[in-house]
């Protein structure tokens, strides 16, 4: 027989994953304010490999509307400019010879919906996993029954594991809310 307390510790811990996969994604969400994360998914070809950008280079925002790009190597100027062209992120890169600059164009207003709506797709899905660890645990529960947990306890169990469904929803919906006030400030 499986203690309730594990249940609920495993349920617990997947609804907290998928608040923290959803907060990493709307990280990577460009809301017209430059960060390093826009540069994650890009990738360079380093000595034969596809490395992180952010291992080959310091990545720096000196204002709200710059990403400064700085290679250890200056041979890696034209790939870095390559990769972040095929990269898809729709930022054009600058490079003087030192250093590549990234702009960040200030956001339209249907563009700023547009993101609000992936955002929010986003939140849907991590909603959708906090559901499913709280169905699940659930039905293990139930399922304890038979090998020998007392109705009593199994409600109990079931009633612990809402609570924790609802307060992961709750954050999901806060850091939804937080991205989306940050996305529609110009």
């Amino acid at each position: 027989m499986i203690e309730p307390k594990v249940i609920q510790a495993d349920a617990e811990e997947l609804m907290q994953s998928a608040v923290m996969y959803l907060d990493d994604t709307l990280a990577h969400i460009r809301a017209g304010k430059a960060t390093p994360k826009i540069l994650d998914a890009v990738r360079i070809d380093y000595y034969g490999s596809q490395t992180p950008l952010a291992n080959v280079s310091t990545i720096t925002t000196p204002d709200a509307r710059t990403i400064v790009i700085q290679p250890w190597e200056r041979k890696l100027l034209p790939d870095i400019e390559r990769a972040i062209i095929n990269s898809n992120i729709g930022l054009a890169p600058s490079n003087n010879g030192e250093v590549i600059r990234l702009s960040i164009p200030p956001l339209t207003e249907d563009r700023r919906r547009d993101l609000v709506k992936q955002c929010k797709a986003e939140a849907e899905n991590a909603k959708v996993s906090v559901r499913n660890a709280r169905r699940d645990a659930i039905e293990t529960l139930k399922k304890q029954i038979k090998e020998g947990l007392s109705e009593d306890n199994e409600k109990d169990a079931e009633s612990e594991v809402q609570k924790l469904h609802d307060k992961y929803i709750r954050e999901i919906d806060e850091v939804f809310a937080k991205k989306e006030k940050e996305i529609m400030t110009v």
